[in-house]
């Protein structure tokens, strides 16, 4: 159907130049609310309107008699309708409908997907520091960004991960302090544990394991114990390491990878921060008050000036900043963010919590008082709200092993990577999200996971049965079949949702809204299911048997690519609980 979309466009972009010459409306479709609407609709008629001084109903009856005369429209549409107030509303012809199907099998996993733009795009997620196990938060923020760098590659962008974290600031120390406190025999609830010490058991098994002189490897570090419980920088740096190794297995569990991994210290290490506030100072965007470094970003928006650098005796170490730095926590962002841009990326997008909304404007005003060329609106931000966890009907809050909190590794353990990541994708990421364990784990069309899953097992079942034992039917070979004989109403529905898919991508990614990709999954899984309701598929009539055969594989394929991008996987069998009901 893209070359009906295509061919529909240009003649659109014709009637437009033909009805209003000096009009700089785009063309463009739009799919209507209600499916009894029509196929496509056409919104220009209404801004056209007053420039035309005509009444917006009699402007779209002229780009209708303009579309009427190409006869390209003739091929792809069988009506137009006019309704409201000047809407177009288009059937689209069976031929048109019936063309995705052929698209879909020659493009095959590429069904959707953009040639290359020649652009780099970075994605930085999760990003925790290593204090303790990565907590289902932070599995919503993987979710979302490793879906949100596969939604980003279907459009043609060369996407760069990215995981950022302090390894040397006020929580970090607290960690050691914690590890050594184990170290000592001391544990919760003595009187010699640390007021702020992390509690979970997670600390008792560093401290066995530093004690025991072991190695640690994580994907961007390693070390080794010295057992010393007096050696307190080896013990941050060996439980530094320990945790980003947790992280690194709790991430590949979910099937989450990172390009690289980014030290805050190494901003400080480089100069980057001090060459920031200089660039700051420089440009005449800070001043002095009160003993404290301020920087104008009011000038840039936000609602108040920032402190950069507050009063505080030398030495004293501020919220996010290393031991060592005066700085507070965004003065480091400004640089990092600065050094993202001159590594080339010219888009970026941070997936963090809800909590990082205040740092955005201030961020941003770093970025445009710093004169480095960096525009307006950089980087982007998709903020995620918390979720809340529920079991046998109550709310878990506690992890024994976290202390505190519900880990990533126990959604998984209690489900799977699959219901885990279909689930915490499922709705938009500044949206509360209720994660009921129960629904995940049930085998039937109120989990929408396994609703969507089911749908491509079901394909898969009914293609095999074609096939045969012996793979007597050829599936390879349906691109030749005939789809004109696809007419009933249920393969009408199907064959337009699985035309939807190239720019439910395009507008999921312009939006940052990969949520928009389970809605479809579901959309389409349920136009599956209502045709397999409807219709018979291994039908006598073996020309019609092999057009459904075409659907069916076309189907599965949009069904496989999309829950790609999700990261879930595509069985090809499965069972269901209440069979049929």
């Amino acid at each position: 159907m893209e070359q009906a979309r295509k061919a529909l466009l240009v003649a659109l972009r014709s009637a437009l130049a033909e009805v209003a010459p000096d009009s700089p409306v785009e063309p463009a479709f739009e799919s209507p609310r209600q499916a009894s609407h029509g196929d496509l609709a056409i919104t220009c008629a209404m801004p056209l309107a007053r420039p035309l001084k005509k009444n917006p109903r009699e402007v779209a009856q002229a780009l209708v008699d303009a579309l009427r005369r190409q006869p390209e429209v003739d091929h792809w549409v069988q009506a137009f309708e006019i309704a409201g107030p000047g809407f177009i509303n288009l059937r689209l012809s069976a031929a048109a409908k019936q063309s995705v199907v052929r698209e879909v099998l020659r493009s095959g996993e590429a069904f959707g997907s953009q040639p290359a733009n020649g652009q780099q795009v970075m994605v930085e997620f999760v990003s925790a520091n290593p204090t303790g196990p990565l907590h289902v938060g932070h599995g919503r923020q993987a979710a979302l960004g490793d879906s949100m760098c596969n939604l980003m590659q279907t459009q043609g962008w060369q996407v760069h991960r990215e995981f950022y974290y302090n390894d040397a600031g006020v929580q970090i120390a607290t960690l050691a302090r914690s590890t050594q406190a184990r170290l000592l025999g001391h544990q919760p609830g003595d009187p010699a544990w640390p007021e702020d010490a992390y509690n979970g058991e997670y600390i008792a098994d560093i401290a066995a394991d530093f004690a025991a002189l072991k190695t640690v490897k994580a994907d961007d570090r390693a070390t080794t114990a010295s057992g010393d419980p007096q050696d307190l920088d080896g013990i941050r740096e060996f439980a530094v390491a320990y945790l980003r190794h947790e992280q690194d297995l709790d991430l590949r569990a979910f099937g989450v990878r990172f390009d690289h991994y980014y030290l805050e210290s190494s901003l400080y290490a480089t100069g980057r921060v001090a060459q920031t506030v200089q660039r700051l100072v420089d440009a005449g965007k800070t001043y002095e008050k009160d003993g404290a470094l301020w920087l104008r970003s009011t000038d840039y928006g936000d609602d108040k000036d920032r402190v950069m650098r507050k009063s505080a005796p030398e030495g004293a170490a501020q919220e996010g900043g290393t031991a060592a730095s005066p700085y507070t926590y965004f003065v480091p962002d400004v640089a990092y963010h600065i050094h993202k841009w001159q590594r080339g990326f010219v888009k970026v997008i941070n997936i963090q919590g809800s909590d990082h909304h205040g740092t955005i404007a201030r961020v941003r005003a770093g970025l445009q008082a710093a004169g480095v060329g960096i525009p307006p609106g950089y980087p982007d931000y998709v903020l995620h709200k918390m979720v809340t966890v529920m079991k046998g009907g109550e709310e878990v809050k506690i992890s024994k092993r976290a202390g505190g909190y519900v880990t990533l590794r126990d959604l998984i353990d209690w489900t799977s990577r699959d219901a885990v990541r279909f689930f915490l994708i499922s709705r938009k990421a500044d949206t509360e999200f209720t994660f009921d364990v129960d629904l995940a784990l049930k085998q039937n069309d109120e989990n929408p996971v396994f609703y969507v899953q089911y749908a491509h097992a079901r394909i898969c079942s009914v293609l095999a049965q074609y096939a045969g034992p012996s793979g007597g039917q050829d599936l390879a070979s349906l691109d030749d079949a005939d789809l004109s004989l696809l007419t009933a109403p249920t393969e009408s529905a199907l064959m337009l949702k699985l035309a939807e898919y190239p720019l439910m991508l395009t507008r999921a990614a312009a939006e940052h809204a990969p949520h928009d990709v389970a809605f479809y999954l579901r959309d389409t899984a349920s136009a599956f299911h209502s045709y397999y309701a409807a219709e018979r598929f291994l039908v006598a009539d073996a020309a019609l048997a092999r057009a459904r055969m075409a659907l069916l594989c076309a189907t599965r394929q949009v069904l496989r690519n999309a829950l790609a991008v999700l990261g879930v996987s595509a069985p090809e069998a499965m069972k269901r609980e209440e069979m049929e009901a």
